[in-house]
């Protein structure tokens, strides 16, 4: 079984910061693809910012250098640092990642179970 714990969300002012964790855990070979997506109240989920193995990052075009995205894969936990938050960052985040497992190894989409950001202004 692999598990994805998410950690960090709360209430923040508005030009504050946050960092959320995700940990990955469990029967794992390797993990690909890691990233966090968020979904706000009537919307759909969007990518917020995304990391391959190699190191490569994506952010979605909302982010403008606010967000930073990083990981551990000593420790399969990757990192969102969140700066200069606005009202309109307010979301539930989701921690995905792609992660191999088993004999014969395949590839899992997986998603933690979403952490609640929320930013006042």
């Amino acid at each position: 079984q692999v598990q994805l714990v998410e950690s960090g969300g709360g209430l923040v002012q508005a030009g504050g910061s946050l960092t959320l964790s995700c940990a990955a855990s469990g029967s794992i070979l390797s993990i690909n693809d890691m990233g966090w997506y968020r979904e706000a109240a009537g919307k759909q989920r969007e990518l917020v910012a995304a990391t391959r193995s190699d190191g490569t990052t994506t952010y979605g075009d909302f982010v403008r250098g606010r967000f930073t995205i990083s990981r551990d894969n000593a420790k399969n936990t990757v990192f969102l640092q969140m700066n200069s938050l606005k009202p309109e960052d307010t979301a539930v985040y989701y921690c995905k990642a792609n992660i191999v497992v088993g004999s014969p190894r395949f590839e899992f989409q997986y998603w933690g179970q979403g952490t609640q950001v929320t930013v006042s202004s």
